[in-house]
């Protein structure tokens, strides 16, 4: 029995042609690589050594003049340009205002999460003083030491206990 070379699957029905997958964004990305170009040196340059090229050979070349002195066809063209070029660079622009407004959110969620934490870190920090003070301190202990060690020097001879040799 031959084997089957193809990827379709015989236990389920043919539904006819493949479909033709585009993917949804691809023209607003042309757009934007579109719109980053025209905004370049090089196109202003390339754009003015063509409208240069354009005059010059349809003032000097007679038997080339398909566009004569008024350069009607060379106003049609910039004015084809523009139209085209306006919802290009808008559309770019808007691709770039839903990134900043995404980066914008991102930015105050990472905000909101480091002021909650350097909240949370002032509560812990006063909880620590408090704690703090309510712990004796080498300091305090001294204090207390220096001021039992007084009132033991202040007693009356008498009243000291005296201790065996042997403890």
């Amino acid at each position: 029995m031959p084997e089957n070379t193809t990827n379709r699957r015989l236990d389920q029905p043919h539904l006819g042609r493949t479909r033709f997958e585009v993917d949804p964004d691809w023209f607003a990305r042309l757009s934007e690589k579109v719109a980053r170009f025209m905004g370049t040196g090089r196109f202003l340059a390339i754009q003015t050594v063509i409208v240069i090229v354009w005059i010059a050979v349809n003032l000097v070349a007679v038997s080339l003049r398909w566009d004569p002195y008024p350069f009607i066809l060379l106003n049609l063209a910039f004015s084809t340009q523009a139209a085209y070029a306006a919802p290009l660079i808008l559309l770019a622009q808007n691709r770039q205002d839903d990134r900043d407004r995404i980066s914008l959110d991102e930015d105050r969620r990472r905000a909101e999460r480091t002021k909650a934490d350097t909240e949370y870190l002032a509560r812990e920090l006063a909880a620590l003083r408090i704690a703090i003070g309510e712990v004796a301190t080498r300091d305090y202990l001294r204090g207390e030491l220096d001021k039992l060690a007084v009132k033991l020097d202040e007693r009356p001879v008498r009243q000291r206990v005296s201790r065996p040799a042997d403890e």
